[in-house]
């Protein structure tokens, strides 16, 4: 079987997957699972053409690797054939272990468990699979390799994986700010003590990138409606999870059931838990909304036709904390109405903040080479005198609280 396959992607045309075992992964079910979970959460409610996968976006980080690799070994770098590979694998299957709606899961069916963790638990048990083909790839994951640059083409502030999200999700967003030139990017990258450094030429590239990245925190990721779709689900999984271990019987998935009577902790993720996790993606989750919109909880209900219907709670930004008297307000208008309790009230009155930092300045640095061999991080490098203030974390509070009309409580 060819197993040298050619796939055609919107973003760079055609991606040549490099060999079999790479081939090997992608068709494993694990990884299949991904085009079942999409890359971005709610945000489809907000931007229509944003239905695109967790599977898309792997296979992106791929291509940019490879060309990653081909450009640093041509500047000298050396790079072995094992490396090489470990870089493909670690980077294919740094997102495995994201769960339904990607980020939704942490925070609701299982608890503090981070999609990063779940991904290694997947790899380990693939790696016992593939006759320990993945123990490198592993290792770079984990951030424990000895030559760091590999570790930051992985993970760090110029790695592949935001190289792919911001132009892709640009790309089916529709939001052209944050369609940054990761193929220049790339070709400007070099290496010195086994550190990732941009050459000088690449600095406005690098410029454009951190500035794409805040424009897409702020329009797209953190866009107040796909937030409160979000938290809206959380609330709905929480709510799920209430009412099951009162002894409540709701219709879902047999593998949501599971999590849904389970209390699951990174200590009893076991083989089974992660086996059962496999089988979990969107479908479970929006089948199961369906069918909670009609359910006789108060709370689950109207929950669930929000997010069904697009008719969710009102959301107000603000740069200051939310005084408590303002969420009491809403609190007890919703008791008064609808003669319901006060942990019920607040599934719907709630308040939360989201931060934005474009640019970490204390952690794995963005560094210029200059021509002359001095490296100097981005800031201190770049006459564009933003940057520095976009090092430093913006942080925006929400108040959450119904429109005029809930579904009633049924007599």
């Amino acid at each position: 079987m060819n197993k040298l396959k050619i796939l055609n992607d919107p973003i760079y045309g055609f991606i040549t997957i490099p060999n079999s075992l790479i081939f090997d992964l992608i068709q494993h079910k694990y990884f299949q699972r991904l085009r079942r979970i999409t890359q971005m959460g709610m945000s489809y409610l907000v931007y229509p053409g944003a239905h695109h996968t967790r599977f898309h976006h792997a296979i992106g980080c791929v291509h940019l690797m490879q060309q990653a690799v081909n450009v640093l070994r041509f500047k000298g770098v050396a790079i072995s054939k094992p490396e090489e590979e470990a870089l493909y694998i670690a980077i294919l299957l740094h997102d495995i272990g994201h769960g339904p709606f990607s980020h939704a899961m942490e925070h609701s069916i299982v608890n503090n468990v981070s999609h990063e963790q779940i991904s290694l638990l997947f790899m380990e048990r693939l790696n016992e699979e593939f006759n320990s083909n993945l123990t490198l790839a592993i290792k770079i994951f984990k951030g424990e390799y000895h030559r760091n640059f590999m570790c930051e083409l992985i993970s760090g502030q110029l790695d592949m994986d935001r190289a792919d999200y911001l132009k892709r999700d640009s790309f089916y967003t529709g939001v052209a700010e944050g369609n940054i030139n990761s193929e220049r990017l790339i070709t400007m990258l070099n290496v010195v003590n086994d550190e990732l450094v941009v050459e000088e030429k690449g600095i406005y590239s690098v410029e454009k990138f951190i500035v794409a990245r805040r424009l897409m925190y702020w329009q797209v990721y953190l866009h107040k409606t796909g937030l409160v779709a979000e938290q809206l689900l959380i609330r709905v999984l929480k709510r799920a999870k209430e009412l099951t271990s009162l002894g409540v019987n709701l219709n879902a998935s047999k593998s949501l059931q599971y999590f849904l009577h389970h209390e699951i902790t990174l200590e009893n993720f076991n083989e089974e838990t992660l086996n059962i996790f496999s089988h979990l993606d969107d479908y479970d989750i929006i089948s199961a909304m369906k069918e909670w919109q009609y359910h006789d909880d108060f709370v689950l209900r109207n929950l669930c036709e929000m997010i069904i219907n697009r008719d969710l709670l009102k959301i107000k930004m603000k740069n200051k904390l939310i005084i408590k008297d303002k969420l009491e307000k809403h609190i007890q208008k919703l008791i008064k109405k609808y003669a319901i309790s006060k942990e019920e009230a607040a599934y719907f009155v709630f308040t939360g903040s989201i931060s934005n930092q474009a640019y970490q300045l204390k952690h794995q640095n963005i560094n210029i080479l200059h021509k002359s061999g001095k490296i100097e991080d981005i800031v201190k490098a770049s006459d564009q005198l933003n940057l520095k203030a976009l090092s430093k974390p913006v942080t925006k509070y929400y108040i959450c609280y119904p429109k005029a009309h809930i579904t009633p409580k049924k007599q």
